[in-house]
């Protein structure tokens, strides 16, 4: 979280890859502005990259704003330490969205 406005997704993966291979990198947007809602999410092929990257930039700054780097926590609010994506990747909405931009969805992989 504390995602400035202007912070897009290139952005945000560039910030994150020095601490492994990126699997997706997402920031949702509000449906009303159009601008970020300051959050996104930064999936890791490796749970240990994930952490690494906890552990480095938590507390770091992009474009003067102070980043809160954790866990994606679960509807329960628990978080999942075996977890390194985000809790949304299944959801209907988001794979709809995929497809709207003209993206294919890899049911498989999302599944896996």
């Amino acid at each position: 979280g504390g995602l400035a406005e202007q912070v897009d997704r290139k952005t945000l993966e560039n910030a994150f890859v020095p601490f492994g291979d990126v699997r997706t990198v997402e920031i949702p947007l509000d449906l009303k502005t159009g601008k970020n809602r300051g959050f996104g999410f930064v999936e890791y092929m490796e749970i240990d990259d994930a952490r690494a990257a906890i552990d480095n930039m938590e507390g770091a700054e992009i474009h003067g704003r102070t980043l809160r780097v954790n866990i994606a926590r679960a509807a329960s609010n628990k978080p999942s330490e075996a977890s390194n994506r985000p809790i949304w990747a299944d959801d209907f909405f988001y794979r709809k969205r995929l497809q709207d931009e003209g993206l294919s969805v890899d049911d498989a992989a999302l599944d896996g």
